[in-house]
C-alpha cells in the first residue's frame, strides 16, 4: 500500500485526469488498456495516497484532497513515507546479501523506483518475488512492472486471507516452501483492524515459513505521538480514508513479533529511520508522527 513508479514509466502513461465517469488507462509499451470504474474514484485509496506523498502521479484528485488533509496537520507525513520506503529497501538489500532469494511482499502497493524484485534482483539476478495486494487500482501499473520477468510475479489477494496467498497457483509455483522466504508487511497491518484479527494473521504467515525465513514489518504508533494532532487523525481518520488506520502502541505493535522461534534481529524494533543492519542511527529525534519496524528470524 505504497509506491511510485519505476523508472520509465511516468504518469503520462496512464491518463488519471479524464472523465470521472469513465477512465481507460493505458501503458505505451505493453498496450494493456484497463477501464478504471467509478468506485476507485469515488474514495481514497491508501496506496494512492502514498504515491501521493512519495511524489508520484498515478493518483485521482480524491487522494490528492485526502493526502493534503493528512499534511496540513502534520506535514512530516511525507518524510516519514520516505523514511519507510528507505527502510523497505534497506532491509531487502541486506536480506539478500545474507543469501534469501524468495521474497513475499504483501500490501505491496503501487510500483515504484527500486521495487522489492528489482533489489533482490541486484544482488541475486535468481531471486523470486511474488507481491501481493488488494487493490484493484495497483493491478495494471504491476502487469505492465513485470512483463518479460519470469522471476517475479502479482497476485490480487487480501492480507487477511494467508491461507489464500500461500496457496495462490502463483505462490506455490514461483515459491520454494522447503527454502527460506522474505515476507515484507511494510506499513500495510495497521489497515487491519482489530476486529480482523492482525495477529492471527501475522502468526498464521509465521507458522507457515520454513526455517530459517524473515519478516520485515513496519506499522505506524501512536506512542508519543503528539496528543492533539492524534485527535485530529482520529477524527479525520475514517473521512480520509477507505481503510482506516488503526493507531497502535509500541508495545500492542511488538505483539506481532512475539511467535515461538523467532527472534528479532538487531537494532530491534525502532523508529524506521533509525533501522540499519546490526546498529541503530543514535541521532535522530521521532516527530510528531511515528513508524516503528524491524526484521525477525525463524530460527
Amino acid at each position: 500500500m505504497r509506491k511510485i513508479f519505476s523508472p520509465g514509466r511516468t504518469g503520462a502513461d496512464y491518463d488519471l485526469d479524464g472523465p470521472v465517469s469513465e477512465k481507460i488507462t493505458c501503458d505505451s509499451r505493453s498496450g494493456v488498456r484497463t477501464q478504471q470504474p467509478d468506485e476507485e474514484m469515488s474514495s481514497p485509496s491508501p496506496a494512492r495516497m502514498y504515491d501521493y506523498f512519495l511524489g508520484g502521479t498515478t493518483n485521482y484528485q480524491v487522494d490528492r484532497d485526502a493526502a493534503e488533509r493528512g499534511l496540513a496537520y502534520a506535514p512530516e507525513i511525507k518524510t516519514i513515507a520516505t523514511a519507510n520506503r528507505q527502510f523497505l529497501i534497506r532491509a531487502i538489500r541486506f536480506l539478500a546479501e545474507q543469501g534469501v532469494s524468495q521474497f513475499l511482499d504483501i500490501g505491496s502497493g503501487l510500483p515504484t523506483q527500486e521495487n522489492v524484485h528489482e533489489i533482490a534482483q541486484s544482488v541475486t539476478p535468481s531471486a523470486r518475488t511474488v507481491y501481493v495486494d488488494n487493490d484493484p487500482s495497483v493491478l495494471p501499473q504491476a502487469q505492465a512492472l513485470i512483463i518479460g520477468d519470469d522471476r517475479t510475479r502479482y497476485i490480487e489477494a487480501d492480507v487477511r486471507d494467508p491461507h489464500g496467498i500461500l496457496n495462490h497457483p502463483e505462490t506455490l509455483q514461483h515459491l520454494d516452501p522447503a527454502q527460506p522466504w522474505a515476507v515484507v508487511l511494510c506499513s500495510v497491518l495497521h489497515f487491519v483492524p482489530d476486529t480482523d484479527d492482525p495477529y492471527g494473521v501475522v502468526y498464521r504467515l509465521m507458522d507457515a515459513m520454513p526455517s530459517g525465513s524473515f519478516l520485515i514489518f513496519s506499522h505506524v504508533s501512536r506512542t508519543d505521538i503528539d496528543p492533539e494532532l492524534y485527535k485530529i487523525l482520529m477524527a479525520t481518520n475514517s473521512n480520509n480514508l477507505s481503510n482506516p488506520i488503526t493507531y497502535r502502541a509500541v508495545e500492542e505493535i511488538a505483539r506481532f513479533f512475539d511467535q515461538p522461534g523467532w527472534e528479532l534481529l538487531p537494532p530491534g524494533m525502532v523508529d524506521v529511520q533509525r533501522w540499519q543492519p546490526d546498529s541503530a542511527v543514535d541521532d535522530f529525534m521521532p516527530g510528531r508522527v511515528r513508524v516503528v519496524g524491524g526484521v525477525a528470524r525463524k530460527r
